[in-house]
């Protein structure tokens, strides 16, 4: 496979994205991305980096997300909130392309150091950060209170 393309999402990515995130488990319509995506683009803070295949610039082999905040106990911190390969371009170096235009983001902004989270049930990414050049640096729980007692609610 020929080397992929890494671009900044556009607007009309949000169908190929959606199909990503469901790939993932995490399942979004397009039209649900697309209100997600206008929000991520237009904030300064947010930054979606796609891989684009090099036959179809429509056609979407992975995605990386990040973002820069502040928070009251660490100052600025940046995180990797999404990391996603298309399984038929998984192993060729695709992932650790997309990390790296995450942190060339990150840097321009002066950061110094990225977080990423990883689920507990994706042993594959276990493997893949410390091949990466991330280091384990917690384990932790997470926990949920909902809001809104609606099914539907996001």
């Amino acid at each position: 496979m020929t080397a992929s393309v890494i671009r900044d999402a556009r607007h009309d990515d949000a169908g190929e994205l959606a199909r990503l995130c469901t790939l993932l488990a995490y399942p979004v319509d397009a039209d649900g991305m697309k209100e997600r995506l206008a929000t991520l683009l237009a904030s300064p803070a947010q930054a979606v980096k796609v891989a684009a295949s090099p036959n179809d610039d429509d056609d979407l082999l992975g995605m990386v997300a990040a973002e820069w905040r502040l928070m009251i106990e660490f100052g600025h911190r940046a995180e990797i909130t999404a990391l996603i390969v298309d399984p038929r371009a998984r192993r060729l170096g695709l992932g650790q392309r997309l990390v790296d235009a995450a942190c060339d983001w990150i840097r321009d902004r002066g950061g110094h150091d990225v977080f990423v989270r990883s689920n507990i049930v994706r042993p594959e990414s276990h493997a893949f950060y410390p091949s990466a050049s991330f280091a384990l640096a917690k384990t932790q729980h997470v926990y949920v209170r909902r809001l809104r007692s609606d099914p539907d609610a996001e």
